[in-house]
């Protein structure tokens, strides 16, 4: 019997160590700070977009909360800018850059209003312009910095290989922006879409 113990405790502690993963951030003050903003705002207040490119690109990394459920409902991988147009970016593949400036193809950290569908020339031909509101990003419209699908995205992680990179937009792949662009019409009210890192 004690054998039988001693191997069940065994087998425990291999299966539950090899189930162990990574822990995730905890974006509880972030969320908290989301929703009051969205609430002053009125913005849409079901659910907001946090991308957290502190995350290894070939990770999930775009994440869908939900203020009602309070948990992430939806999760995929998004790219980051290459921000390689004035200075060398060695590491530009596996960490994100960031910039305001015109033309730097840089990522921008801050919130966005999640604004207008539109044509785009990628992905599933659709994009939302995304209007900076703070001073990391208040380029944003002027740069063309959108959210858009690119077919070159995968659905799911790619981890240790990496997502390409993009000239500053945050773009997902076509099957998690048919998701994304359901959801965003059905809303009355603006979205929040919030880069941390």
């Amino acid at each position: 019997m004690k054998n039988s113990l001693f191997v069940l405790f065994l087998s425990f502690i291999c299966c539950n160590n090899a189930k162990v993963e990574t822990p995730t951030k905890d974006y509880k003050s972030t969320n908290n700070e989301a929703l009051d903003y969205c609430k002053k705002n009125g913005f849409n207040e079901d659910y907001y977009f946090l991308l957290d490119l502190s995350i290894h690109p070939g990770k999930n990394r775009f994440f869908v909360y939900d203020f009602k459920e309070n948990k992430i409902s939806d999760k995929n991988l998004v790219t980051h800018g290459s921000c390689d147009q004035f200075e060398e970016n060695p590491d530009k593949w596996e960490k994100a850059k960031f910039s305001n400036k015109t033309d730097s193809h840089c990522s921008m950290k801050g919130k966005y209003k999640i604004g207008k569908r539109d044509y785009s020339s990628w992905g599933i031909n659709v994009k939302y312009w995304l209007h900076g509101l703070e001073k990391t990003n208040e380029n944003a419209v002027k740069r063309v910095v959108v959210l858009h699908s690119w077919s070159a995205v995968s659905s799911k992680e790619i981890y240790p290989k990496v997502s390409p990179l993009s000239w500053g937009c945050p773009a997902v792949s076509d099957a998690f922006m048919r998701k994304l662009d359901t959801r965003l019409q059905k809303s009355e009210k603006p979205v929040l879409l919030w880069i941390i890192d």
